[in-house]
């Protein structure tokens, strides 16, 4: 995150109180505030700022959890906001767009009137404001939302969230404020309403392509504590504020290496890869990582591989050194099974990277796949190592109606169409006369566990999805390999082998489209503990 987007924030906050159904009703709610106490305009700006701040936390909350791919977020909501701008501009679709959301505002207008006087009832008309009102504007706050949705931090989230609300609600402040006089000076706006719903529309379409031509802003706007200067060495999208990397504590073991910690890597550059080896999106990082450490390890370059366990069956010592030497890992890998260092961290995804400078400060992190131009330019900026970043593309991600990861135990289970389920004991399971997309279901006995579901054969189990690549979290209870026959709608596939807890591939189409994948299992034991997808 950079000044230049948190000012970015702060003028579409602003741009915010020309939305079509917002500006035509403002003076008339905020007029609330002159028959109210001195305080109620205060209450108003505090109502609003919180109800903002609430619905872009849980929204980011919400597409973290569901596993909803960021960029195909971003791509959606440049969409949408590049329509609503064309939408502001052409003057019968935004009178159109007018009419659909009045009856939005004629709600809002009617909830605040009648209100007792106060700070208090300036907080319930403020809240209405963002609860109500907002939703016509939705589409310019769509922007921001994928910003705030995309930090890398809880602390740029806040920063961005602040920076809107409070473009958005100085104007409403200035205007409850000053009372008749500026709301005069609104009206000439209404009266003007063409004007402004035009200028507003270019600055969002400008808005659109500087996103989505994927402008570094640091190079426009070199961050102050930026300390390489150099065009070639200078790095791209450093963390507003570095701070002191964080210590390695609470570690079971290690591989490829004796204990470490961040005081032994001082005059290093660090990368920490927070990962596990049953993530499909850790594992398809895996190959860029491991290069970067044969590339650059002469150089200075440390990578910690920070192995933090989604499942109990990647805590066993043995199964991470069989993943470590899988993937032709020879970094130092340290076994957090307690997620100690995570926490120490304040980590919250898989994969997770942090970059460390020589003097033990992080100055860059990315969460998620891709971006690998950008963290290798950065490693090559604290480096010092000269001449232009290798061009590097990584796999492309999946499609917008790609299914969610998917979850099988009960502590985490999503989109399970039997309701009447039995937690931690075998039970029998029948299969619905249809699947909706994304959800699944279960046929014969099957033990549901918290994390876990465990099969007592004959098993069958289907899922309704839409990816080109479906994967399975798989493991086997028993020493005998356990033969599951892959079904891709109706007809065999493939047969794989579980003989250990690992991720397996069971279907790889052209091109992501809608399936009904069916697994069956003769043996008892299977244990199942989540879908992915790319």
């Amino acid at each position: 995150m950079h000044v230049f987007e948190v000012g970015l924030a702060f003028l579409e906050g602003i741009a915010l109180i020309a939305s079509p159904c917002i500006l035509p009703v403002l003076p008339l709610v905020l007029s609330a505030s002159l028959d109210g106490g001195k305080r109620r305009p205060f209450g108003i700006i505090v109502g609003f700022i919180g109800a903002f701040s609430a619905f872009a936390l849980t929204s980011s909350q919400l597409v973290k959890h569901l596993g909803i791919n960021l960029d195909a977020i971003k791509i959606g909501s440049l969409v949408l906001l590049a329509i609503f701008g064309v939408i502001l501009i052409v003057p019968a679709w935004s009178k159109k767009f007018s009419e659909l959301t009045q009856g939005l505002a004629n709600v809002g207008q009617n909830a605040t009137q009648n209100q007792h006087e106060g700070f208090l009832s300036g907080v319930f008309i403020g809240a209405l404001i963002g609860f109500v009102w907002t939703p016509c504007a939705g589409p310019i706050m769509a922007a921001v939302l994928v910003s705030v949705i995309r930090q890398q931090t809880n602390l740029g989230s806040v920063i961005m969230i602040t920076a809107f609300a409070l473009g958005a609600g100085i104007p409403m402040l200035i205007i409850a404020l000053t009372g008749r006089k500026l709301i005069t000076s609104v009206n000439f706006l209404v009266k003007h309403a063409a004007a402004v719903r035009t200028t507003l529309g270019v600055f969002i379409l400008l808005t659109v392509v500087f996103i989505a031509s994927n402008i570094n802003a640091q190079s426009l706007f070199p961050a102050p504590n930026n300390p390489v200067s150099s065009n070639n060495n200078q790095l791209q999208e450093p963390l507003l504020s570095f701070y002191p990397a964080p210590d390695f504590v609470g570690i079971d073991a290690w591989i490829n290496s004796a204990p470490l910690h961040m005081s032994d890597l001082k005059g290093k550059v660090v990368l920490v890869d927070f990962w596990t080896y049953s993530c499909i999106n850790c594992v398809r990082t895996l190959p860029y990582i491991t290069a970067w450490d044969q590339k650059y390890r002469q150089a200075g370059l440390v990578i910690i591989g920070v192995h933090a366990p989604e499942f109990e069956f990647e805590k066993n010592l043995d199964n991470v050194k069989a993943a470590v030497a899988k993937f032709n890992i020879h970094y130092p890998v340290a076994l957090d099974n307690s997620l100690s260092t995570w926490d120490n961290f304040h980590n919250l995804y898989w994969p997770a990277h942090y970059l460390i400078d020589r003097s033990g400060q992080v100055v860059y992190t990315h969460f998620g796949e891709g971006d690998y131009d950008i963290t290798e330019h950065n490693i090559r900026a604290l480096l010092g190592v000269q001449g232009e970043t290798p061009a590097t593309k990584g796999e492309e991600f999946g499609s917008f109606l790609q299914t969610p990861e998917t979850y099988l135990g009960y502590a985490r289970m999503g989109r399970f169409v039997d309701q009447n389920i039995v937690q931690g004991s075998v039970s029998e399971y029948h299969f619905p006369a249809s699947l909706p997309l994304n959800n699944w279901a279960l046929q014969g006995k099957w033990n549901i566990q918290a994390d876990k579901i465990i099969s007592d054969a004959p098993a069958l189990l289907r899922l309704h999805f839409h990816a080109k690549k479906v994967f399975l979290v798989m493991g086997n209870a028993n020493k005998t390999p356990i033969e599951v026959i892959v079904k891709l709608n109706g007809a065999p596939v493939d047969k794989v082998m579980v003989n250990q807890h690992t991720l397996y591939q069971l279907i790889n189409q052209p091109s992501a489209s809608d399936g009904l994948l069916e697994i069956e299992v003769q043996s008892p034991g299977l244990e199942a503990y989540a879908f992915t997808f790319g």
